[in-house]
């Protein structure tokens, strides 16, 4: 049974080949000064950089840069974008390159007007934006977070050991997205799988939640059977333009908020694969794949109905003359399979994470209340230890 609830996303999405050519008709959508924001060069080594820029030479746009955003952005990075944005009053942010540069443009959309701490006020209080909001537009070079068509931004402060992520609203959305699936092309393969399994663990956070017959849970089924179809296959062939762009399709649906819809949502998952990330600066989508089998194994008897149907309904798994929990166990089972299969991280030790993190890592996994079972600190230990 649906409840009430409000969809709203104002992202216009351009996808498919050539569709970097949309980028003409947006930018005559907005001033001229325009911050462009990247990561550590791969997009000047493919000749990206090239395009982009002469799409905003022809605009006659003038051109403020932040380059070197990392794969996990601090706050001292977003310190230095919001000083650029606000000290040349720029109109548009435009994100080149993967979630962790589209999260970044977002969050200095949001916090270079902001005259308090922006690390306080919005990742610490989790406030609501009061201040002018530039807008953002994205060209995505990885596909994973969602981060193109959402308003998540998540930034790392390691001198508190935490990483906190702040979904804002409907206004830091970004305005446009161009997602071109030939550009993941060049994205190296342990990072096309990581953002394969964050994109799978997105969906999984909310479909793991409520016990009604919600439509959401029945998009989420076929959202998950795709990425898994079409990872083997890209994994065995990384230029296959179907499956790449159907992963692509995939993530950015993972993660706009549509599959939310009438859903409590769980994303303790994130929770503590961020807190691993925080102290380990590794790729998000292996934090989440490191912790997501204990975690899901240890609240599997809460959940068990949902558990059982994303077993049969997912992984083809026979229930005839099983018990719930055994279908359920095999359900994921047949995940670990397919994790090992594509090649994503099993263990927080291959991350980095040492026994005397494992403190830290506690407590920094913030507990949420939204899944079939809210964890006690002693649980997140216990998921963690088994992490290793």
């Amino acid at each position: 049974m649906l409840g009430t609830f409000t969809y709203y996303n104002p992202c216009k999405m351009h996808f498919g080949p050539d569709s970097l050519d949309s980028l003409t008709e947006e930018l005559g959508c907005y001033g001229d000064a325009i911050l462009l924001t990247y990561g550590g060069g791969s997009i000047k080594k493919s000749g990206l950089y090239d395009q982009v820029k002469s799409y905003l030479d022809k605009a006659g746009k003038t051109v403020y840069e932040v380059a070197g955003v990392m794969s996990n952005p601090t706050i001292e990075k977003l310190i230095e974008g919001c000083k650029v944005a606000r000290d040349n009053n720029v109109d548009l942010i435009l994100a080149v390159g993967g979630g962790s540069v589209i999260d970044y443009a977002k969050a200095v959309s949001v916090c270079a007007w902001c005259d308090d701490d922006p690390w306080e006020k919005y990742f610490a209080r989790m406030e609501d934006p009061d201040n002018r909001i530039i807008p953002v537009g994205d060209i995505l070079t990885m596909s994973g977070t969602g981060s193109e068509m959402n308003a998540g931004s998540v930034i790392t402060n390691h001198k508190a050991g935490l990483k906190i992520g702040h979904v804002f609203g409907g206004d830091v959305i970004p305005k446009f997205a161009i997602v071109d699936p030939t550009l993941t092309f060049t994205v190296p393969d342990y990072q096309m799988k990581a953002g394969v399994f964050d994109a799978f663990n997105h969906i999984q956070e909310q479909y793991f939640s409520g016990t009604d017959d919600n439509v959401s849970d029945y998009v989420s089924e076929a959202l998950m059977k795709s990425l898994v179809r079409n990872s083997r296959i890209a994994v065995n062939n990384p230029t296959n333009y179907e499956a790449r762009s159907n992963i692509s399709w995939i993530c950015t649906w993972a993660l706009n908020t549509f599959i939310a819809c009438g859903k409590s949502t769980d994303w303790e998952v994130h929770m503590i694969g961020q807190s691993i990330g925080a102290l380990t600066n590794a790729a998000h989508g292996m934090t989440l794949s490191a912790v997501a089998l204990p975690y899901y194994r240890l609240i599997m008897p809460y959940g068990l109905p949902k558990f059982k149907r994303f077993a049969t309904e997912v992984w083809g798994i026979d229930a005839t003359g099983k018990t719930d929990a055994v279908v359920a166990k095999e359900g994921l089972d047949a995940m670990a399979q397919w994790m090992q299969e594509i090649g994503v991280v099993m263990h927080a030790s291959e991350l980095g994470l040492t026994s005397d993190m494992i403190d830290a890592a506690v407590k920094g996994a913030f507990i949420l209340d939204g899944g079939y079972k809210k964890l006690t600190p002693d649980e997140i230990r216990q998921i963690i230890v088994e992490s290793k």
